[in-house]
């Protein structure tokens, strides 16, 4: 047999490990039954979905119309870096980090800083369409979370709001 497709063969297996991980996560909870789900129902289910769906994917990969074999391109850094950085940045703005004295700077700002570093990982980035776009966000997870869900946790930085 040969790989006709890399790219799908390799996300296949990217399918595959990831509902692999969830399922096998979720039986450390309590799965329940279809009449009483637990709370390791519903990833119990969705990753062996995604697990099966992987399968599927991989067997495409040795019976696709390409010749070429469609190969994996080189990892694009830059783009994964900032994307990674710019979660990381949300969580630690939105919590603070005590070990260095950063207290949590709340959602917008951390809204703010997610989306404009996020931004950056593409090829043509532009400040006046990253405040745009970060504004729409925080007003709609301001309006979905604070005001519609009611959650409890911090809007502003504590030196804005004492």
């Amino acid at each position: 047999m040969q790989i006709k497709s890399q790219k799908t063969f390799f996300s296949g297996i990217m399918f595959t490990c990831v509902g692999a991980a969830f399922a096998l996560g979720a039986v450390n909870y309590n799965v329940g039954s279809a009449a009483r789900m637990g709370p390791g129902y519903f990833p119990l289910i969705v990753g062996a979905l995604l697990t099966l769906l992987g399968l599927v994917v991989i067997a495409t990969a040795f019976a696709g119309p390409t010749s070429d074999g469609e190969p994996v391109g080189k990892i694009a850094w830059k783009p994964l870096g900032f994307i990674i950085g710019a979660n990381l940045l949300f969580g630690i703005l939105l919590a603070g980090l005590r070990s260095i004295g950063l207290p949590a700077m709340g959602l917008i700002l951390a809204i703010y800083a997610l989306v404009i570093v996020a931004c950056m990982a593409g090829a043509n980035f532009s400040m006046k369409l990253s405040l745009v776009l970060a504004t729409v966000l925080a007003i709609g997870s301001y309006l979905t979370f604070i005001v519609g869900l009611k959650l409890q946790f911090q809007v502003w930085p504590t030196f804005i709001t004492g």
